[in-house]
């Protein structure tokens, strides 16, 4: 397993790089793309990118949990989490032996 992090700085770079636009004006439009997703997650709506993936936020209810340190049983609030779930082509393209 890779321990590298692709981070929006290197996402930043690389459209630099291939562009040639100003670093600025790249950095703002990665950062407006980035709060869209953010906004649309928020909003419940599912983001698909065509050929990448979906992402989806969900509500998971509230459960029973254990304190690690006291052992002590504690009820867990309700909380949103948000999944990724891979697009079809995209597997094959990780897993082509599939």
């Amino acid at each position: 397993m890779s321990s590298r992090t692709l981070t929006k700085a290197d996402i930043v770079n690389a459209i630099y790089e291939k562009t040639n636009r100003n670093r600025a004006e790249v950095k703002n439009q990665v950062e407006s793309l980035l709060s869209i997703m953010k906004r649309a997650i928020k909003k419940d709506y599912a983001l698909l990118s065509s050929g990448f993936g979906k992402f989806e936020a969900y509500e998971k209810n509230a459960r029973k949990g254990r304190n690690p340190q006291t052992g002590e049983s504690i009820i867990l609030p309700p909380r949103k989490v948000v999944v990724f779930r891979i697009s079809r082509k995209f597997r094959a393209e990780l897993n082509p032996q599939e």
